[in-house]
């Protein structure tokens, strides 16, 4: 009887794991589409028009343009449709229930991130394309979830729990990596990083 009680103790545990690696992951599909089609679509005018910082030194680089932010931005919502009707269809009411506003916000904020990261590392002399372990892959993160806290913080109270922020945390860097030796491989990144 005890040894059954264990197991079944067990059982919850493993099932809110996956519960909570599921939630993770789907919340976060709008967020991580973005930067990949940004790279993809990108190109043409760049974001800061050229204008360099007071330090001598580009805003933000050549790397981050209007197309590619707005393509990225279209992709990530695009994604998020994608998974409510799918979600609609399928009747999968475990899993979080995207709205229009918390998709568009995790699409904009993941690129906002990524494009506050590129300034900074502006700032710290470190060139396009140039490794930055962790800002490199948690930037989108931050933007995405600091544009949910802003706007649609009854969302994100809702869905981002400890545990599923736990699997954010880990999937991310991995995804980020797998993402990038793609993109490297079809040529459309030229650093697999």
């Amino acid at each position: 009887m005890i040894i059954l009680e264990i197991l079944e103790i067990g059982n919850i545990y493993i099932a809110t794991g996956i519960c909570s690696l599921l939630s993770a992951i789907w919340i976060m599909i709008p967020a991580y589409v973005p930067n990949p089609a940004a790279v993809l679509f990108g190109g043409g005018t760049p974001v800061d028009l050229g204008t360099k910082f007071i330090d001598g030194r580009r805003l933000l680089g050549d790397g981050k343009t209007y197309r590619g932010f707005v393509c990225g931005v279209i992709a990530g919502v695009a994604a998020g449709l994608a998974e409510m009707h799918l979600q609609a269809w399928a009747g999968w009411h475990a899993l979080p229930a995207h709205t229009l506003l918390s998709i568009s916000l995790l699409a904009t904020g993941a690129l906002a991130g990524d494009l506050v990261k590129s300034f900074i590392k502006r700032r710290f002399r470190k060139e396009r394309g140039e490794m930055w372990i962790i800002a490199d892959q948690y930037d989108l993160v931050l933007g995405a979830f600091a544009f949910l806290l802003i706007f649609d913080y009854e969302w994100m109270s809702a869905y981002l729990t400890l545990p599923v922020v736990v699997w954010i945390i880990l999937l991310t860097p991995l995804l980020h990596r797998a993402a990038n030796l793609i993109g490297n491989k079809i040529g459309v990144k030229d650093v697999p990083w």
